[in-house]
């Protein structure tokens, strides 16, 4: 080939020409190579994957095991005889010009137990220690090669059988869960983890001078220092061996590192599901709290508010009163329950708590006055919807003794609204449990006051006997709501140790102004309604038959001498603003919470002047007697606790020097000696002053045999 190529081009002719191009794509032409990817291989693993690229179509593979030559070190050419070996030798073809060659071996990794008969195990830890050589071959001729070398180590499996059984977590107390932090894979022996239970003798000898340390290979290294064992000789102090302990290495701090001392109950996490309502369990005997129960197993239900939405079908539980009004937007005339309510649907049997049942009494009431129902409507039209016999209010009474109901009744308001396109409706629903014909009130602490609770006030009944019987009453504050005006104001009631301040609006014209002894009486009429109490309990339980239990409410008598006149347009001494002030007393503790007391209770007025603003450019007020203006009535409480023993006041040394004292350190030095005198109760007095004896004479003969008292020795020889 060289003297045609020397030959085209020294004479460059045409022919020569076309004879390189037909040699050149002749060179071209794709033949029957192939190669492994990659064609060297280390085997960790019972299988081995490798790629053989080129067109195989016609290749076959062998397999065998080889050696390197003890003199040359090298392995000798490919062969295309196939070998016995331990190896299972499996194609695929992956396309047109690649196959997959992968080798499995057959053998399990297993390490065999000592006297096994079984050979299909490891007897070394070292399980596969050879050279394997593929050949492709065609014809008999080698192609390509690939060698792999095997080194393969046997399984450390657990010494028992793996089980489905569940945990069995240990006493947390005499047992920590951490005793062995490392181990980390479950039912497998983790390498130079000496204290995994999962791995077998003979799985510990592989690593068993190679463990980890410390607390994370369940050992505790190095010891502490209080141990007797390690101090030696010459750096111990001579008093080391009388305070030394001799404890076993079980007992060292580092249980503190995984022992917490506490469980943790799991708490769901969020869902956007609809809570599933567990179905009623229905109680033998009622108790407060308890819910109420119909005949047939249901709860018995009233409109109640819940996280401050109206639920229809909310259970009554026992003891429990309640008064709620639900405000309802009507474009329509209600069909259903609870608006539209008839009879037959609340006279239905409940159960009694004793095994029998009492059937709900219905008293119908019509009302014509919808005032206090409807809030806000449009004057209704010819063509507006008219809608009977609307249930507008739905108040039970339930009779109780002991743990039964004795009967319960319910009183049903209804009412014809009229209206165009929508109104306003508020219902109200209540519920209020009486024992005979005395309503159960609630206390507001055993036996003082708590702080959030309302005040208990009442007035004294008395009676033919001259006995005294305190009927409960209230003492409140303003609430405003809706427009805030007086007229359709709520009132809350007075919590104890809450200072609080509220009021409502009073419309007031030119006309009301001119009859200013009238307007004194109306603010004093609506200021009195906060106030119907003559007396206060003093604790937050008191006996209604008790006088003691009650104190006299203080009232400041109104100064009725104005300093200015009347005048058309104004009035003077207006008690528009009422304050109660309350004193209390701390008389003592319960559990760690103080008992507070009311000493006294005082009622004030103070008076303002009304004037009409005909400011601003808006004079109708002052022209026209019938244009109002709104006026501001308030009312507040406050409480005052009442200092007992106070003593001298602290100088600035108490204030600064803190060092001994006890409130403010953790170290009390004035009580160093507490347990060896009389108000130690830990133990007995005779065993603990032994004991602190003991420990004294400790001391002193440390402080004799140490090294302190033998220089001094030496020094005055």
């Amino acid at each position: 080939m060289a003297n045609v190529f020397d030959l085209c081009f020294s004479r460059l002719s045409i022919s020569c020409q076309v004879t390189y191009v037909i040699l050149f794509i002749s060179l071209a032409q794709p033949q029957n190579i192939v190669d492994f990817k990659p064609s060297y291989l280390t085997a960790t693993g019972p299988t081995v994957t490798a790629l053989l690229l080129g067109n195989a179509s016609d290749i076959s593979l062998n397999l065998r095991t080889v050696s390197p030559s003890n003199t040359t070190g090298s392995i000798g050419p490919p062969s295309c005889v196939a070998g016995v070996t331990q190896w299972v030798l499996t194609r695929e073809q992956m396309g047109k010009t690649a196959v997959r060659v992968q080798l499995k071996l057959d053998k399990s990794l297993r390490l065999c137990g000592e006297n096994e008969s079984d050979t299909d195990c490891c007897p070394k830890p070292l399980c596969v220690l050879e050279t394997l050589q593929v050949s492709a071959c065609v014809g008999g001729t080698p192609q390509a090669s690939l060698l792999i070398q095997a080194r393969i180590f046997a399984l450390l499996l657990p010494a028992n059988a793996g089980s489905e059984n569940k945990t069995v977590i240990p006493n947390q107390v005499y047992q920590p869960l951490g005793s062995c932090p490392c181990d980390l894979t479950f039912g497998a022996c983790d390498v130079r983890c000496c204290c995994d239970t999962d791995c077998s003798s003979e799985d510990l000898k592989l690593f068993v001078s190679h463990c980890l340390p410390g607390p994370f290979g369940g050992q505790v290294s190095p010891a502490s220092d209080y141990q007797c064992s390690v101090q030696s000789s010459k750096n111990s102090p001579d008093w080391f061996p009388f305070v030394c302990v001799n404890s076993p290495p079980e007992n060292n701090p580092y249980l503190g590192l995984f022992y917490q001392g506490y469980t943790i109950t799991p708490e769901p996490g969020p869902s956007f599901q609809s809570p599933v309502s567990p179905a009623p369990v229905p109680v033998n005997v009622y108790i407060q709290g308890s819910p109420i129960f119909t005949l047939n197993d249901q709860y018995f239900t009233i409109p109640q508010k819940v996280l401050g939405q109206c639920v229809n079908n909310a259970p009554v539980a026992f003891l429990k009163n309640f008064e709620v009004n639900c405000a309802t937007l009507l474009r329509s005339c209600p069909t259903g329950s609870p608006l539209r309510t008839i009879p037959t649907d609340l006279r239905i049997k409940v159960k009694n708590g004793q095994g029998g049942d009492v059937l709900v009494d219905v008293i119908d009431e019509v009302a014509f006055d919808l005032s206090q129902f409807i809030s806000s409507t449009d004057a209704p039209s010819a063509e507006g919807l008219v809608c009977e016999n609307v249930t507008l209010a739905l108040d039970y009474k339930l009779y109780w003794e002991g743990n039964d109901i004795t009967s319960i009744t319910v009183t049903q308001t209804v009412g014809t609204i009229t209206f165009n396109s929508s109104v306003a409706l508020t219902t109200r629903y209540s519920a209020v449990f009486l024992n005979g014909e005395l309503m159960g009130e609630t206390n507001s602490g055993n036996p003082g006051y708590q702080v959030g609770r309302p005040v208990i006030a009442g007035i004294v009944d008395t009676l033919d006997n001259n006995t005294g019987l305190v009927q409960r009453e209230s003492i409140s504050l303003w609430k405003p709501v809706s427009d805030g005006l007086c007229v359709s104001a709520e009132m809350k009631p007075i919590l104890f140790g809450e200072n609080s301040t509220s009021g409502c609006l009073l419309p007031v014209s030119r006309h009301n102004l001119s009859q200013c002894d009238l307007l004194r009486e109306t603010v004093t009429s609506l200021q009195n309604n906060l106030m119907t109490a003559t007396h206060v309990a003093k604790s937050g339980n008191p006996d209604p038959f008790t006088t003691t239990d009650w104190v006299n409410i203080s009232f400041l008598t109104q100064n009725s001498s104005t300093a200015m006149e009347d005048s058309t347009n104004s009035c003077y001494g207006v008690p528009s603003h009422q304050h109660i002030h309350v004193w209390s007393l701390i008389t003592g503790m319960v559990g760690g919470v103080p008992q507070r007391d009311i000493r006294a209770l005082q009622v004030s007025y103070s008076m303002s002047p009304w004037t009409l603003d005909c400011g601003g450019g808006d004079v109708s007020p002052c022209v026209d007697p019938t244009e109002t203006q709104l006026f501001p009535i308030t009312s507040s409480v406050s409480f005052t606790d009442i200092l007992v023993n106070t003593g001298p006041p602290k100088t600035r040394f108490q204030i600064n020097f803190t060092e001994y004292d006890c409130n403010r350190n953790d170290v009390c030095w004035p009580e160093l000696a507490f347990p060896i005198t009389k108000y130690y109760t830990g133990e007995p007095y005779s065993q603990s002053l032994a004991k602190g004896l003991i420990l004294v004479f400790f001391f002193i003969t440390a402080s004799i045999l140490g090294t302190p008292w033998r220089q001094i020795r030496q020094a005055w020889k």
